[in-house]
């Protein structure tokens, strides 16, 4: 499972990253980004939890 986080589209709330700071975290541009590869077996739960807080559905989850 991967996360993919949209730049165009979010709007640097925050969500995911205080949802799930394990995989969510800010860029250099203050948007947010996932980790590269994919996420292990305990985190994807706050990952799609992560993905379900974005107030303008920036993140993608490809399992």
């Amino acid at each position: 499972m991967k996360a993919i986080v949209d730049q165009d589209t979010c709007i640097s709330c925050g969500a995911c990253v205080g949802t799930c700071p394990e995989v969510y975290s800010f860029n250099d541009d203050d948007k947010a980004q996932a980790i590269s590869g994919d996420i292990p077996a305990d985190l994807q739960e706050g990952a799609k939890d992560g993905r379900d807080q974005c107030p303008v559905d920036a993140i993608d989850i490809k399992e």
